[in-house]
């Protein structure tokens, strides 16, 4: 695993559990991930912004959050079956299920 040029690695066991939400076993079989990129490179691609953005914990694809026009993580969670995602720092520590359909 190589970080990108900042360094960054992203490690969802490193994260401390959300204490409001269930444990969430998709969790376990993640390891750390690097984020493949520091934008959306679709909404990129045809000029569109973005809301937010959110890195896939399993393969570190980097996508436009629920919160934006075109949602690309939840079109690669359709499309992988990857099923956690986490916001992409500089913003705050959180942590998407899409099986579950809730904060981890």
């Amino acid at each position: 695993m190589t970080p990108d040029r900042s360094g960054m690695i992203l490690d969802a066991r490193a994260v401390s559990l959300n204490g409001s939400a269930p444990r969430c076993e998709h969790l376990d079989a993640l390891l750390p991930v690097t984020p493949q990129s520091r934008t959306c490179r679709q909404c990129q691609t045809v000029r569109e912004e973005w809301a937010g953005l959110l890195v896939c914990l399993t393969c570190g694809w980097v996508a436009c959050s629920d919160d934006s026009p075109r949602r690309h993580a939840l079109a690669h969670y359709e499309e992988t079956d990857h099923p956690v995602a986490s916001a992409l720092p500089p913003g705050p520590a959180r942590r998407w299920c899409y099986v579950h359909g809730r904060a981890v």
